[in-house]
Parts: C-alpha cells; sequence; structure tokens
C-alpha cells in the first residue's frame, strides 16, 4: 500500500487547519493511500541524518518552507513543491512573477526596503506612490493570510503613518478597485484545471474573506475568468492553488492574489466539491500510480 503524509502545521491550534488535513486524508483514502497526519514539529530536521521512515509522497499543508525543502531534499515528492509555497507565501516575490508572465492584476508598486531606524520620508518618495496609485489605495505586506495584514489606506496620514509603521517589513502599494470593494472569487485550480469556485462578499468590509465575516455562494465562472486563474497558477508553477480574482472594470478579472496553501473547507461547504480529491488524483497521475 502506497503511503503519504499529510503535513499541517501543530502551533496552530484553530480547527481549520486539522481539517484541513482531514479532508486530504479522506480524499487519499478513498484511493486506497494510507494517509498520515504529521505535525510540522513531529519531524526532526536533523541535516546529517536521513529519515527513519519515509512515505512515497507528501501533500503539504503549511508554509515551513524549510521542513519542505529537507524532504524534498530527502527525495520524497512534495506537493505543492517548496519553491512555490516559498513564493506564494511573499506576496512581493509574487507580483514580480505575474507581471512577468503578464497576469492581469491592479497596479502595483513593490515598497523599498527600508531599515527600521532609518526613513526615507523627505525624499520625495512617497509623493511618487501617491501620484500614481491616488487614494484610497492598498496597502498589503508581503506575508499574510486570511485578509490579515491588508489596509485600504484613505487618507495621507492614514498612508504616511502605515509607511512608517512598516519600516523593516516587506510590503506593496496597490490599487484600490473600488468595482470589487467587498467581493472577489476564490478559485481553486490543480494540474491547470479550475475545479471548484466561489463567490465571496462582504457587506462590512472592503476585503470579501469568509474568515473576515463574509458570505460565500456558488458562481459559474465565465471562460475569462477561467483563463486568468489558469493563467496565474501557471505562471507560479503552482499545481495546486487558490486564485482569488478582483472584479475589475466591465467586470473583467484581476488578479488579487495566489495561495500556495489554499484552504478547501468553505468551498466543500459552498459546492460540495472536496478539493481534496483533484488534488490526489493529479499526484496520483503525475507519481505514476494506478488512480483507481
Amino acid at each position: 500500500m502506497q503511503t503519504c503524509w499529510i503535513i499541517y502545521n501543530g502551533s496552530l491550534t484553530h480547527d481549520k487547519f486539522l481539517d484541513q488535513a482531514l479532508l486530504l486524508k479522506e480524499a487519499a483514502e478513498k484511493k486506497g493511500l494510507q494517509a498520515i497526519l504529521v505535525k510540522n514539529y513531529e519531524l526532526l530536521m536533523n541535516v546529517h541524518e536521513s529519515l527513519s521512515t519515509r512515505p512515497d509522497f507528501v501533500v503539504f499543508l503549511d508554509k515551513d518552507i524549510l521542513l519542505a525543502k529537507y524532504l524534498k531534499n530527502a527525495g520524497i515528492p512534495v506537493f505543492n513543491d517548496p519553491s512555490v509555497i516559498e513564493i506564494c507565501d511573499n506576496k512581493a516575490h509574487q507580483y514580480l512573477e505575474l507581471a512577468k508572465a503578464d497576469v492581469p492584476m491592479p497596479i502595483t508598486i513593490i515598497a523599498p526596503k527600508v531599515y527600521p531606524e532609518f526613513t526615507i520620508m523627505h525624499t520625495g518618495y512617497y509623493e511618487h506612490v501617491l501620484q500614481i496609485l491616488q487614494l484610497p489605495m492598498i496597502i498589503k505586506e508581503a506575508h499574510g493570510s486570511f485578509g490579515q495584514r491588508v489596509y485600504l489606506i484613505e487618507t495621507r496620514e492614514q498612508f504616511f503613518d502605515k509607511v512608517e509603521e512598516l519600516k523593516g517589513v516587506e510590503y506593496v502599494f496597490q490599487q484600490f478597485i473600488e468595482s470589487s470593494r467587498g467581493r472577489d472569487i476564490r478559485v481553486n485550480v490543480v494540474g491547470g484545471q479550475v475545479v471548484a469556485c466561489m463567490h465571496r462578499q462582504s457587506a462590512t468590509d472592503f476585503r470579501a474573506n469568509i474568515t473576515n465575516g463574509g458570505t460565500a455562494t456558488e458562481i459559474i465562472l465565465t471562460e475569462r475568468q477561467k483563463e486568468v486563474a489558469i493563467q496565474a497558477a501557471t505562471a507560479l508553477n503552482a499545481e495546486f492553488a487558490g486564485v482569488d480574482l478582483l472584479f475589475g472594470e466591465n467586470e473583467e478579472p484581476l488578479v488579487c492574489e495566489v495561495n500556495g496553501v489554499a484552504h478547501i473547507r468553505n468551498i466543500y461547504n459552498v459546492t460540495g466539491i472536496n478539493v481534496g480529491d483533484a488534488m490526489i488524483n493529479y499526484i496520483l497521475s503525475k507519481i505514476g500510480a494506478v488512480v483507481i
């Protein structure tokens, strides 16, 4: 019997992280696999020793990039690849790659590195950003999930306070898409194919994330929305991706961001589709196993 490890972060105590792993375990067991849930800290990364036991592959549901690289270096197939997890975990790096592939997205400016004890406040740089993007705009930290560390900036005072607060932090300035205020689409892409999608909406927040109080409903994607979601996942070499699409001018899709470790419970609740089934089928086809 083939074995897979489903790795999640054991330090995160919220049930949704274990729940994510359980959905993948269920999908794997339906295919006759022995699926073992593994907390990231249960694997000792002794770089001088080989693993005493090893699975046929790993489904990596965490952002412990060093552990993912450790397992890949041991010759174990890891999904997503550690390089994908790493680039998706840093939105500034991600936007560089999306722009290189001409993926449609809001105008984005990556903030320069400013050390905490210094400032570029009186150089004219921030005024130039304000001139290009105008207010309101989005300031988004490079690291953050579930809509956290994303700020709607509506006044100059908020703008200058936030850039001073974020000295020493990687972040981006981004055009605010007013036509998409409080609404977006989550699209789950597996192996270059759209597997499931949902429309998310919030009446109380500029972000549509369900974690922030948004609600979700089923939606039928346009061909253009499908095309852009797949293009974004492909640009980052993401075999599994949760692509968030905004509604631009005339409802044209714009990529908000791509999640390399996308949670799949909410989309399951909305659509009845366990994205884990497609993920396991894709992995088995890729490693040459027989899909039953």
